[in-house]
């Protein structure tokens, strides 16, 4: 199945996948050498230490890997928003409290609900997508059924309200 994702997002993964590759598991397979000469590998911490951390980078790597080849790169900027789709930052009013909520929809890895960012795949954007500002709609959650409208429909670029944007840096193990 094909994942969608902005090209932000893509990029992101690539990036990582990159650094992995190229610079953490030759500098991780590199302290495993120098820890296996030290002796015997049954009991030394750094060896083992660094056997477990390569292990972790493969499985990061397959994992990455695996999201790259599924990824639907899509470009919302190239959309006008007239209705909720990938990318649209939705402005709802929820009916009962007259609360205002913001949330934009995009890819399952760049998602982080604490900052207004929902995955396509979750049941609320499932219930704004094709809807057009004025709709109401009801979705049924956990603890309540909820009912909004949709006051505004617009495209933001993610990556400009996300808050944690990954570095280099977050990708090493020390």
């Amino acid at each position: 199945m094909k994942e969608p994702m902005s090209i932000e997002g893509y990029d992101k993964l690539i990036e990582e996948f990159k650094y992995l590759l190229e610079v953490e598991k030759p500098k991780v397979a590199h302290e495993k050498l120098v820890a296996a000469a030290l002796g015997d590998r049954s009991e030394n911490a750094d060896y083992q230490a660094a056997k477990e951390k390569l292990r972790f980078i493969d499985k990061r790597l397959f994992y990455l890997n695996k999201m790259i080849q599924s990824s639907h790169i899509i470009d919302p900027s190239l959309h006008e928003h007239k209705q909720v789709a990938f990318g649209s930052s939705v402005t709802l009013v929820n009916i009962d409290t007259e609360d205002e909520e913001i949330y934009t929809i995009c890819g399952v890895l760049e998602s982080e609900p604490e900052n207004g960012l929902i995955s396509i795949h979750s049941p609320l954007a499932k219930a704004m997508l094709g809807k057009k500002e004025g709709d109401e709609f009801k979705i049924q959650l956990p603890n309540a059924l909820k009912e909004y409208e949709i006051q505004k429909i617009k495209y933001k670029n993610i990556f400009s309200l996300k808050k944690n944007i990954r570095s280099k840096s977050d990708f090493s193990f020390h």
